[in-house]
């Protein structure tokens, strides 16, 4: 009896990983990119040239603050201190002090500064007379333009004793008000300021974003009974959300750089108590006082607290709404 035997087919060949060989055009495809879209490349060149000369090189600077600088001497410092100046600013009373006051402006800045660009956008975004439309966007962006010296010259003449807001309290029957010298009108006068300097242009991005909605979730609205109101908040601010989380991160990653500009322009000795910032206060530690190794010292204090906000703040919005900057 004969038994007919099958030969087993070979089994399939498993390609190994180390012995694929990546063919040409997907070795050059960077090379052949790069050639082929070299002008769009090549305006990336200066802005990240600025981030390499006045952001990433000037890290390096960050060793005095753990070296003793003489001006003069070694450009990285003459003696190496270890964290002698980091305690020095922990127990000094007037580092707390500022760094209170920054906390406080910074709060308040991003309490009000933040939203009031979105209330506006959503206003603008109901407005259905172009030309209205067009007016207000206009008046609203022009103080953008303005430069702070400009900004922190009309605020200090507008408040000044003999300035117009005393003359119309005067026409009231008040007293008139010290604004620039009273340290309790500081923090009002600067996110006022600020206010109407960054309330206008912090609306393009939004009405920007408006555009991306689909018009055929507000007909769906529309249809259910939705009111304008509530087409807003179940339409319009979801659809948006993405773009207010990712500039919600970036300010709060500048929370503790408070208008280093605004300030010092604004604040006077009489007002420090209130006005002086952690900026202002390495500004005046550093340049007027020749102590750079301690300024140092609390400027790198200040960029690691803007580190961890802006890292935790990252990470808690990818975990509850899903939007993050990486």
């Amino acid at each position: 009896m004969s038994t007919s035997i099958k030969s087993a087919s070979p089994p399939p060949s498993v390609e190994d990983p180390q012995t694929r060989v990546t063919p040409p055009a997907a070795r050059g495809g960077w090379r052949r990119t790069l050639r082929r879209d070299w002008q769009l490349y090549s305006l990336a060149v200066l802005p990240l040239l600025f981030f390499l000369v006045f952001r990433y090189l000037p890290m390096i600077g960050n060793v005095i603050a753990f070296r003793r600088f003489e001006p003069g001497g070694s450009m990285f410092g003459e003696d190496w201190v270890g964290l002698r100046y980091v305690r020095m600013f922990l127990s000094d009373p007037t580092f707390w002090q500022v760094f209170r006051n920054t906390l406080w402006l910074g709060g308040l800045t991003l309490v009000f500064c933040f939203p009031i660009p979105i209330v506006l956008a959503l206003l603008l975004n109901e407005v259905r007379r172009r030309s209205l439309k067009r007016f207000v966007q206009s008046v609203s962006y022009l103080p953008h333009f303005l430069s702070i010296v400009i900004v922190a010259g009309l605020t200090l003449q507008m408040l000044a004793t003999d300035g117009p807001v005393n003359h119309a309290l005067g026409w009231l029957g008040h007293d008139e008000v010290r604004f620039i010298q009273e340290p309790g009108w500081f923090r009002t006068i600067y996110v006022g300021s600020e206010i109407w300097q960054t309330a206008g242009w912090g609306t393009i991005l939004y009405l920007a974003a408006f555009t991306t909605i689909d018009e055929d979730l507000y007909e769906a609205a529309r249809i259910d009974g939705a009111n304008r109101w509530q087409q807003i908040w179940h339409v319009t601010l979801p659809g948006i959300r993405p773009t207010m989380i990712t500039l919600l991160i970036l300010n709060i990653g500048t929370f503790m750089a408070v208008g280093f500009e605004k300030v010092l322009l604004l604040y006077n000795p009489l007002t420090y108590p209130t006005a002086d910032v952690i900026s202002t206060y390495v500004y005046r530690t550093g340049v007027e006082s020749n102590s750079f190794s301690y300024a140092a010292a609390i400027g790198l204090f200040e960029a690691v607290i803007g580190l961890v906000l802006i890292t935790s703040a990252n990470t808690l919005s990818r975990r509850t709404v899903g939007t993050s900057l990486w």
